[in-house]
């Protein structure tokens, strides 16, 4: 007699059994938990990891904030891609190594055998610190000031081609978004990002160029912004006030350039006057020389 049948009938009998055994004793699922599961997840997006030197400075940052004098340019910062943390420990490096600056140099005097009071060091140790301490300030503004006329130059570019989006009778939203998706420079990575969260906040595309304005210290953008707020009804209108606005902005950019060409001429002519000066004395001294030694 061949036991095999009977074997597996009676294996897929047992095991069916014991299954449904299982699913009877097994206790029901708590509701709240498995709806908490099954609820979608929230759109928010996660914060980003700090690295160690932003994580440092925001330590010195939540310690030192009160201090008088002590402020971050967070708009600049925003503007540059840089964290206030960074910045707060770049300042505070800065600073000491201005208070070492002068007991290293006073090393080779003690090795001299040439003694200095205890107070000079320190008190030109506190100077040299409090100057580097503000370096990176004068750094940020420069860098800031510069980052802002690049972005003028760029918008100038966007604009020509926002009037020539609109002349083509496409609508407001369409002709701000095509021409933004057209550079890659970060000018217009930020106005494709303001443009796509007003896209998906489903709010005006002006009132998110404004905010972006506001955000970044950026008041060319905001003449944009006004102009497009009123481009619901007469295209024709818009584009001559985009082609006027396009070419008051190159006139300012080019009067900018020529006024910082002619200001670094003039601080040429300081180093090229005391050069020809030089060079005279250097050709007179011979001469003065002979005559005193006669």
């Amino acid at each position: 007699m061949n036991l095999l049948p009977v074997v597996l009938s009676g294996g897929t009998v047992g095991a069916g059994v014991a299954l449904l055994i299982r699913e009877l004793l097994q206790p029901q699922p708590a509701l709240a938990p498995a709806l908490q599961r099954s609820a979608p997840a929230t759109l928010t997006m996660p914060e980003p990891e700090l690295d160690r030197e932003e994580v440092w400075g925001r330590w010195l940052l939540t310690r030192l904030e009160r201090l008088p004098g002590v402020r971050v340019p967070t708009t600049n910062l925003a503007l540059l891609g840089q964290g206030p943390g960074q910045f707060m420990l770049k300042k505070v490096a800065f600073a000491g190594l201005g208070l070492l600056c002068p007991v290293i140099a006073t090393i080779p005097w003690i090795i001299a055998g040439v003694g200095l009071p205890f107070y000079v060091p320190a008190v030109v140790g506190l100077i040299i610190a409090a100057l580097l301490f503000l370096t990176p300030d004068l750094a940020v503004r420069d860098q800031a000031k510069r980052a802002r006329e690049e972005f003028a130059h760029a918008l100038s570019a966007y604009l020509d081609l926002v009037a020539l989006k609109r002349a083509a009778d496409a609508g407001p939203a369409e002709a701000l978004e095509k021409a933004a998706e057209v550079g890659e420079g970060w000018p217009f990575l930020y106005l494709q990002g303001a443009l796509r969260r007003a896209r998906l906040e489903k709010i005006p595309p002006y009132q998110a160029l404004t905010d972006l304005a506001h955000t970044y210290d950026l008041p060319v953008l905001t003449d944009v912004a006004d102009i497009m707020r009123g481009s619901a009804t007469d295209g024709a209108a818009v584009y001559k006030a985009l082609r006027a606005r396009t070419a008051a902005l190159n006139a300012e950019l080019l009067a900018d350039q020529a006024a910082e060409a002619n200001t670094a001429s003039e601080k040429m002519t300081a180093p090229g006057a005391l050069l020809a000066v030089l060079v005279m004395l250097l050709m007179a001294f011979p001469a003065v020389i002979r005559m005193l030694t006669v």
